[in-house]
């Protein structure tokens, strides 16, 4: 092994926290340190354009003649850089600090020179980010936290994705989400209507979705609605005529209460540990989160064709499952996509069937979170047992790896494994037990290896329900090793930076143990050879305005090739 001769460093690093007394200038930081990281990755490095000096990390932006710098508290072997203190640009021979919204102007004027395309939207949803941020951290400082670390893991992610450059841009001022939001330990009732069955639109096994709110009359089906879309729909002139005949009844709010997951749309009831995944007619991060019509079709399809791909998985990969989505509801008047979109409900089933006894899950994204807001963070499960940085990722990597992997080379299925779609089971002392992936939206097929299924369906679910094998590739290749390992990485090496090579050789061993037992798949090979890992461009996606399936992919260096040093550095 690679990293055979490394020692097995014990925790005692003291993670960074970030300060929720000074609301207004943590989040003025986190956003320009956002804005920093994705302009690095997606337009500077490319370019050749970034530097290390002297503790600070340089930047030009060769079409404004701007120099930037910040200073470094660590650096990365793949340039995910983590900074402290100020943005600085260079003003004559003086360095000058730059503050958030200047940062985004700046990157605004590069962008519009290097594209021929302006976006006069984007300052503003930088604006509506860091608003979000702020807001939250106010909230939380008088809050009460969940006493349920599963629940509190989900609903810590203040600060959102590092590599976004809105991540948690959100429509509509404070006092419209502040209600429905994770952040805040939210809790709410749902909106019913009973919907005669005629206009019902549903697919699939619904009977947990049931369960929250029975009716007695045979002539309807309850629907479920997050109170914040209905708000937003209920002006809608062929739901105000459904209603007027009778064909709708709005029943008002009532059940239990559900809390919303980090994803704000799917919101969880811990009684009966269901989840139902809403439509939402709000901008969230990049993208106004409705279900297309195809989607709603193409999860039932998925979850029927994943079962028994997942049931050899967990049989040849223990600690692996996949929450079903079994079925969906929605109102159907006429064709209206308004309505049968944005009143689409999908059930996802619970956590509880697959978890072991003594296994507690927590969100990926929360146990990887640079700036630990919660206790699912991985510098607290360390300092539960004995503190082995390198036996921990050992364990978690043998987890993660090989199941999604195997999905795509040997099953033809991209999964979309990112922080915010893996459920991480954890022993009592911390260490890793299972790998629960979710969230069917972005899993799709290889049409080679599901030609007889794919000519089943429709072509309208057909098209969307598949990549073929090189943009497959890409997108599980930078869900798993890019936005997942390397960040949890990365969050890894914070509490001992001197392990960070050693950390990528156990990833190297990993990888190269699954290629030896699947027959070496050449895009395994290259990635062990040290070509460039793929990172989505999510700074060009939002300034071209367009959706998260028309991503594309920006190279990152590779600590994966067999002639890196992969020892601990002294």
């Amino acid at each position: 092994m690679t990293t055979g001769t490394a020692p097995h460093t014990r925790f005692a690093a003291t993670t960074v926290t970030a300060s929720a007394g000074e609301p207004m200038r943590t989040a003025d930081a986190v956003t320009a340190h956002t804005l920093l990281n994705c302009l690095i990755r997606e337009v500077s490095a490319p370019e050749h354009q970034v530097t290390v000096d002297n503790g600070h990390l340089l930047l030009l932006l060769p079409r404004r003649g701007l120099l930037l710098r910040s200073p470094l508290r660590r650096a990365s072997l793949i340039g995910a850089h983590r900074f402290q203190g100020p943005v600085q640009r260079l003003d004559d021979e003086a360095w000058v600090t730059v503050g958030w919204r200047e940062l985004a102007g700046y990157i605004q004027d590069e962008l519009e020179l290097r594209t021929g395309v302006a976006n006069e939207e984007f300052v503003t949803q930088v604006a509506d980010s860091r608003e979000t941020i702020r807001t939250v951290l106010e909230e939380r400082a008088g809050a009460t936290p969940h006493t349920d670390p599963y629940l509190a893991s989900e609903q810590s992610l203040v600060f959102g994705h590092r590599f976004h450059p809105t991540p948690k841009a959100r429509t509509g001022d404070p006092v419209d989400w502040l209600a429905y939001g994770p952040e805040t330990g939210a809790r709410f009732r749902l909106r019913y209507l009973a919907v005669r069955h005629g206009l019902v639109r549903e697919e699939g096994e619904l009977h947990e979705m049931d369960s929250l709110h029975p009716t007695a009359d045979p002539e309807y089906a309850v629907l479920p609605v997050h109170p914040w879309q209905y708000r937003l729909l209920q002006g809608h002139a062929r739901l105000r005529e459904a209603v007027a005949a009778g064909d709708v009844v709005d029943t008002g709010v009532s059940g239990p209460e559900l809390m919303p997951t980090a994803s704000v749309r799917t919101l969880y009831h811990p009684d009966t540990d269901t989840f139902l995944k809403f439509s939402l007619n709000v901008r969230l991060t990049n993208c106004v989160r409705r279900h297309t019509r195809d989607e709603l079709a193409g999860a039932v399809a998925l979850n029927r064709l994943l079962q028994p791909v997942f049931a050899d998985l967990s049989g040849r990969f223990p600690g692996c499952a996949l929450l079903a989505e079994p079925g969906y509801r929605t109102l159907g008047t006429d064709g209206d996509l308004d309505l049968l979109e944005g009143l689409g409900v999908i059930v996802r089933s619970g956590l509880r069937p697959h978890l072991r006894p003594g296994v507690t899950p927590l969100l990926a994204a929360a146990v990887a979170d640079e700036y630990p807001t919660g206790p699912a963070h991985v510098s607290h499960l360390l300092a539960r047992g004995d503190g082995d940085i390198l036996a921990w990722w050992d364990a978690y990597l043998r987890l993660l790896l090989p199941p999604v992997l195997a999905a795509y080379f040997e099953h033809g299925v991209v999964l979309e494994p990112h922080l915010q779609n893996v459920v991480v089971g954890v022993h009592a002392d911390g260490t890793p037990a299972q790998m629960i992936f979710r969230d069917l939206e972005g899993t799709k097929l290889l049409p080679g290896h599901h030609q007889r299924t794919l000519a089943d369906l429709p072509e309208d679910v057909r098209g969307p329900l598949t990549y073929d094998a090189e943009r497959g590739w890409n997108r599980v290749a930078y869900c798993l090793l890019v936005n997942h390992t390397a960040e949890l990485l990365g969050t890894l090496a914070d509490l001992d930076p001197t392990l960070e090579p050693a950390l990528w050789g156990l990833v190297r061993d990993h990888l190269d143990a699954y290629a030896r037992t699947a027959a070496e798949p050449p895009r395994l090979r290259a990635l062990l050879s040290g070509v460039p890992l793929p990172a989505k461009a999510n700074l060009l996606l939002r300034w071209a305005r367009k959706a998260d399936r028309h991503a594309t992919y920006v190279p990152l260096p590779s600590p994966l090739g067999a002639d890196f040093p992969h020892e601990v550095i002294r």
